[in-house]
This record gives C-alpha cells, structure tokens and sequence, in this order.
C-alpha cells in the first residue's frame, strides 16, 4: 500500500517546516529525503522518529525505487529536468512542486497527459509566490466579468529568515530577461526594470516595486484568461530596493555571474537581518462589471514567507492524501479557492479584498 510521503529537499529550510507540520499529521509515513543522510537523519531525531530519514538523489534513476511506496511527493528543490518528475508519475506517485522557475513549471505542464494516463494528480505553484498569488488573482477574476489586468506586488522583510535557495534564486535573478504576457503577447522584459508604486495599505503604505520572475504572472495568464499580468517585488527597506534596481540600471548586476562574487551576496545576503520578518502581497485587477469599469485590491500581510510557502505545501499535501482529485497537472488555482486555506489562513495572515474600494471580504 502506498502511504509514504516523500518530501525531497526535506531538511531544508521550507522542506523542514513541511516536514514537521506533516509528521504531526502522519507520523513514520513522513520521510525527509536528499543526499545527506546525516541532516536527514538529524531531523528524524529532532521530531522524535515521527519524520523518518531517506538517502535520495534525484540524479540517480536509480533511486526512483523508493518511489514504489510513496503515495506523494513534495519536491523543495530546484531541477532542471522532468526526469526526476516523470518517475514520480510512471510510479502512480502523486506530486507537489514548491518552485517559482516558470520555464520549469511549463515543463512539467506538457507531463500532464502522462500523469493522467498514470492515476495521478499533480499540483504546481505552491506557496507564497506562486500560490497564495494565484488564489488572491482566481478571488479578483470571480469578482469580475471581464479581467483586462492583474499586476501582482510582492513586498518581503528583510528581517526573515529566508533559505539559501531562495536567496540563490533571488540572487540569480536580479540580472534575468524572460517573458510576460501583455495584451495577450509574448514580450521580453528585465528584472528590476519598469518601477510601479503599490499601495499595501496602512501598515506599510506606498512602495515601489520592480519586474521580477515569480512564475504566477505566466501561469495565471492562461489559467485564467487574463490579457496583461505582470509581478513585481520590493523589500521593506527602500533603500535595499534602489540598490538592487541601481545595481540591474548600471550593469553592476551582471557580475552576479563570476562564481564568487555570486557566492559572497549570497552569503551576505543570508546574514543581513534588519527590517521585519513580515511580508506583504498586493493584488491589482482592473476589469468591468455590469457594463462599468471595476477594480478589485486583494491584501494579504503576514509574517515570515518562507514559513506560509509551507503551510500552503502542507495544506495541499494533506488534501491529497485525503481526498481524490483529477488526474494530471495543475496549478493550484485551478484546483483550489482561497476558502480551501481559510481554517489555517486566518490564524496566519490578514487577508482583506476590496471593490472599488468597497470592502468585499476578510479572511
């Protein structure tokens, strides 16, 4: 019988907030997985034996025996290929990815008829951004006709504690080029570019926010038929934002690439800890309604990201497991409503959803 659930990247920064939450839920059917066996088995210590350790690299082909017993898999690392993915689904194995590279989610988008064929149901865009995005968009889009826009802003504090692959990925990206859907068109544009002013409300106000990569802005595009969709990220320190849009303005990014240049604002980055541990999201949508213009502002604050990216993965996880869904690939707006989070949400965030600045609806 197929029980396990597998949480690759388990003990790692998000993968161990997972990790424990579900091993109070399913104790000794948790297994916190990745190459080293000691961090693994270190944790299992740490929860008492109700997270069990498991030596996997997702390299090796090989280790997709463990797969036989896993009932889902909930992926924290980045990866460059399918492979890894498709085994997942060759073994009936229900599957969770916690990523914001697009160009990857698209991958494994086009599995989708391989994951039906097999009996499983897989769900992408977990967690703060993408996640808890594209369910503020899906609340936005209900409360119109027609959407023309959605502009997503993404405030993070600089007091958290973020993960190194986070950081790596922020890092990795404050110099990217990729694609946005503007008036329904494919259009090139660059990290840190095209500055907006958001207003996140009273607690924190007017912030300027820059383009950046989140892979909500694509998927949310097609899932919910919306022309132009763009996300932008700030930081609570002003100044750390003009920084990075300074160093993206100038060029100075670019040297981001030499290895270790890289490696030192990673790693400096890992130690900065002023601001707050809060975060913010803004959600814009601009559209019509009974033959007028319309405009929907959905808020959510809260505080430490990394920690929300988990409860979202534990949430669906746990829903999973419990119940059936349909096979193949989703993103999490197309499966879920943001009423499915609201036992958890509420303790954990402030959620606020106004028309035409009408409140509508708290959480």
């Amino acid at each position: 019988m197929k029980n396990k659930i597998v949480v690759v990247g388990g003990y790692g920064h998000v993968g161990t907030t997972i990790c424990k939450q579900l091993g109070e839920r399913y104790p000794g059917q948790v297994f916190a997985a990745g190459r080293s066996a000691e961090r693994a088995e270190r944790l299992s210590r740490e929860t008492g034996g109700k997270v069990k350790p498991l030596a996997l690299d997702i390299r090796n082909p090989a280790d997709s025996d463990v797969l036989n017993d896993a009932k889902l898999v909930i992926m924290c690392l980045d990866q460059t290929d399918t492979a890894f993915v498709r085994s997942c689904f060759r073994n009936g194995t229900h599957y969770i990815d916690v990523s914001a590279n697009g160009a990857f989610l698209t991958q494994v988008e086009r599995c989708g008829p391989e994951a039906a064929a097999h009996g499983v149901t897989a769900v992408l865009s977990i967690g703060l951004a993408p996640g808890l995005t594209n369910l503020l968009a899906l609340e936005a889009s209900k409360l119109l006709e027609q959407v023309h826009e959605i502009d997503i802003t993404i405030m993070l504090g600089l007091g958290d504690r973020h993960g190194e692959a986070a950081i790596a990925w922020t890092v990795d990206n404050l110099n990217a080029r990729f694609e946005v859907i503007r008036n329904n068109r494919s259009v090139a544009v660059k990290s840190f570019t095209d500055g907006r002013v958001a207003d996140f409300g009273t607690d924190f106000g007017r912030k300027k926010a820059y383009r950046f990569p989140f892979s909500d802005q694509q998927t949310i595009a097609r899932t919910l038929n919306v022309p132009t969709v763009s996300t932008r990220l700030c930081f609570d320190s002003a100044m750390v934002t003009a920084l990075a849009a300074g160093l993206r303005a100038t060029g100075a990014a670019g040297f981001l690439k030499v290895g270790w240049v890289r490696q030192a604002a990673i790693s400096g980055i890992g130690k900065l800890h002023f601001g707050e541990e809060r975060f913010a999201v803004k959600v814009d949508a601009r559209g019509s309604k009974g033959n007028k213009d319309a405009y929907v502002e959905c808020f959510l604050q809260g505080i430490r990201q990394s920690d929300m990216t988990a409860k979202v993965a534990v949430s669906i996880a746990d829903a999973l497991c419990r119940k059936d869904f349909p096979y193949g690939v989703f993103h999490i707006e197309q499966l879920f409503e943001l009423g499915d989070m609201r036992d958890w949400l509420t303790k954990e965030a402030a959620v606020e959803i106004r028309l035409d600045g009408n409140l509508h609806s708290t959480v």
